[in-house]
């Protein structure tokens, strides 16, 4: 399994020396599996890089699945260029946020006055997978959900694949239950002895209790799930928009301070625009 960053900012994207370490493109995840398929994570403005990175010819497969469809994991979308591609099957796997498809909210997004662009004018075959089953496979990706806690609800993945594990739990906060959202034991349980587990952790302990119910995570309710799920490396995710390369350091310092004092060896980093990582 080959996993790449394309966009861990939160909220909007940032430009600026400031942030060039970490990136400014909101959330976009590219995960490859070994049976060749290509699965995209959102549709943040990361998309548009990952866009120009694919290839386009008549066995560009792609699949696409979305944890919500708030602006910054969505709003990439009409920029993706194999959309321009009639070589490109994209196939889409549905859920419903809003009591919308995911089909309803892209058409939404691309009509005017949003976008002068329809989908019906795009050349790619777009394939709407209906389901709401929990579990299912793509190649050799075995794929399990989990309900975000997060208002408005959405998803957490864990993907596994020959024995390896990657959990993706962005935009969602662990000691705030939103409807829809699970216990911690729940996403503890969902965690349990992953490779790699990269979570939304946009608040320090000081700035949380300002934030609570925003739907997001402070860094040490997360490092304690982590150690008590065995998780292997924890990614520092949804980078607040406003966090400077120097303060998203700063971060990373506290939580891995944190977990040396709790006699844990799981490491723990921020997730860059640009990572990549390869689970054998």
């Amino acid at each position: 399994m080959y996993i790449k960053c394309w966009g861990s900012r939160g909220s909007i994207p940032v430009a600026g020396e400031e942030y060039n370490k970490y990136g400014g493109d909101t959330t976009c995840i590219q995960i490859r599996a070994q049976s060749g398929e290509t699965v995209i994570i959102d549709a943040g403005t990361g998309l548009r890089k990952l866009g120009l990175d694919l290839p386009s010819n008549i066995n560009s497969n792609y699949h696409m699945l979305f944890t919500h469809t708030h602006w910054d994991h969505i709003s990439g979308f009409p920029f993706f260029k194999p959309l321009q591609d009639s070589n490109v099957t994209l196939t889409i796997h549905n859920s419903r946020f809003y009591e919308l498809s995911v089909k309803e909210i892209i058409a939404n997004i691309m009509a005017l006055p949003f976008f002068p662009i329809t989908m019906k004018e795009m050349q790619a075959n777009v394939i709407y997978q209906e389901s709401d089953q929990p579990t299912f496979t793509i190649g050799s990706l075995d794929i399990e959900t989990i309900p975000l806690s997060h208002p408005g609800g959405g998803l957490g993945y864990r993907f596994s694949e020959n024995g390896r594990v990657f959990v993706f739990l962005t935009d969602n906060e662990l000691t705030h239950p939103h409807p829809g959202g699970m216990a911690i034991k729940d996403y503890t349980l969902f965690c349990k002895d992953a490779d790699f587990v990269f979570h939304d952790m946009e608040f320090t302990p000081e700035e949380y209790p300002s934030k609570k119910g925003w739907g997001h995570s402070s860094c040490t309710d997360v490092i304690e799930l982590a150690i008590n799920a065995n998780v292997k490396q924890l990614g520092l995710f949804h980078i607040n928009q406003e966090r400077t390369d120097d303060a998203m350091d700063q971060m990373v310092d506290l939580c891995q301070d944190i977990i040396r004092k709790k006699n844990s060896p799981m490491t723990c980093f921020g997730v860059a625009g640009g990572m990549e990582f390869t689970l054998l």
